[in-house]
């Protein structure tokens, strides 16, 4: 029996560490670390180092940590593609977490973008992204995004309804050479997830069903200025296993291998949705077995149609960046309540929550908790930490073994926030975004600018500031 079992304050899974001061494998970057006097250090630089010069909230991104996870998953795809006689080509999912900088490491570690909105498109673009290696989502994309991205040369278009097949035929009528568009199948797989981040069964909004997909192809290769190139498909995110991303992978080669009666479809995109570990409970499986594990079946389901492996392409965005990002928070009040028959729990608000971190509220997402500032000797209890908003649902990681003695002003660390915290920030009650920090070789910079108070207020029009220099 598990130290937590006879606790049902603290869900089934969430252990008693040996010591609340170790930071779990996996979890954490791999630079993290203590220094001598027991403070967190990541990517050469100290968290208190970090809080002292640009304040808490503050996300930090280890910026080795993004570019040898891109570079190993490049590697894995591209090996397991080539053990097949084939190539594979991966984009970095914009929609995890995107700045400038980002769109440059991962450029320069050889990954192509995809992109799901106007503004992950412009800072793509900014951030010097080659337009032939993007690809563009979206169920939803107007009319004027869609001339956008054809007037750019954007490299391919994912085709999600019947009216974006139409209002792109308009928009390439007349092109020299077409626009290559994708058709995203729903597969019908049903990813071991959240519900909301289940991508591939049939009551959703996004893509075709196999059936639908069918009279899609045959709709697009009637239009002069498109030009279809492949599937695309997407089961879902957070997933930890392959067999999901197997099951899909046949399927996907099914249609496939009908639709090549049609013509030529060179690419297959099987997306991305690979999990990591925000809890030592977590166990992911590695991206080598995954990537050889995906293509081991579509490998597999193409020789039993008697076809050849297309060119594969794939879209992690989460397993890069994600185990990279650590915020940091400054705690305030430290709270324990009597849970009666003798349980209870202290709770341990700090200077953020949902607004820098929606998925607990949105997902009921697990994180893990440490103190950065310090070691300490006390034995563990348990905490939940909580944000500063007026909400009850305002939880930042729901229950977490922290030291007995943590106290107001210590420095709290959660990692695993590189993926979808800043992404999904808010300013609800008017509090202000934090800054991103790049931590490498010991040396901190800001990537993204946090926000102030006077910043919110710009964009009020009755605030006076607002009014400054308007006649």
């Amino acid at each position: 029996m598990s130290a937590s079992s006879s606790r049902p304050a603290a869900p089934a899974w969430l252990e008693v560490p040996a010591d609340p001061n170790d930071l779990a494998p996996g979890v954490w970057p791999a630079s993290a670390g203590r220094s001598a006097a027991g403070k967190l250090e990541i990517g050469g630089v100290l968290a208190t180092d970090l809080a002292a010069r640009f304040g808490t909230p503050l996300y930090v991104l280890d910026e080795d940590e993004v570019r040898t996870r891109a570079r190993r998953t490049l590697a894995a795809f591209r090996a397991a593609a080539e053990r097949h006689g084939t190539t594979a080509r991966v984009y970095y999912a914009g929609k995890a977490f995107l700045s400038t900088e980002v769109v440059r490491w991962i450029d320069d570690e050889g990954l192509a973008l995809d992109v799901c909105s106007p503004g992950e498109l412009a800072v793509a673009l900014a951030g010097g992204a080659d337009p032939t290696r993007l690809g563009f989502h979206g169920n939803n994309k107007s009319t004027a995004e869609l001339r956008r991205a054809v007037e750019i040369g954007l490299g391919s278009i994912i085709v999600d309804s019947f009216d974006e097949i139409a209002r792109l035929g308009e928009v390439t009528s007349g092109l020299a050479s077409p626009q290559t568009v994708l058709i995203r199948v729903n597969t019908g797989i049903h990813a071991e997830t959240h519900d909301f981040l289940a991508t591939a069964h049939e009551d959703q909004k996004f893509g075709f069903s196999p059936d639908a997909a069918r009279l899609a192809a045959a709709r697009i290769r009637d239009v002069p200025g498109l030009r279809l190139v492949g599937l695309h498909c997407h089961i879902g995110s957070q997933i930890f296993g392959a067999d999901g991303f197997a099951a899909s992978a046949e399927r996907l080669v099914t249609l496939h291998a009908e639709l090549l009666q049609g013509g030529d479809l060179p690419v297959m995109n099987l997306g991305g949705g690979f999990g990591i570990a925000y809890t030592r409970a977590d166990s992911p499986s590695g991206i080598e077995e995954l990537a050889d594990r995906i293509v081991d079946a579509v490998a597999h389901s193409c020789a039993a149609h008697g076809v050849a492996i297309p060119q594969l392409a794939f879209e992690p965005g989460r397993s890069i960046v994600g185990p990279a990002g650590v915020t940091l928070y400054t705690v305030g009040t430290v709270k324990p309540v009597d849970l009666g028959d003798g349980l209870g729990r202290t709770y341990v608000s700090v200077d953020g929550g949902m607004s820098d971190n929606a998925r607990p509220a949105l997902y009921g997402a697990d994180y893990s908790a440490r103190i950065a500032s310090r070691v300490s000797p006390d034995a563990p209890i348990l905490t939940r930490v909580v944000g500063s908003h007026c909400e009850s649902g305002d939880i930042v990681v729901d229950a977490e073994y922290l030291p007995g003695d943590i106290a107001r002003g210590d420095l709290l660390a959660v990692p695993a926030t590189g993926a979808y915290c800043f992404s999904l920030s808010s300013n609800y009650n008017y509090v202000p975004r934090p800054a991103v920090v790049a931590v490498r070789d010991g040396s901190a910079r800001i990537i993204v600018r946090g926000e102030t108070v006077d910043d919110l207020l710009a964009r009020d029009v009755g605030a006076p500031s607002s009014r400054k220099g308007q006649a």
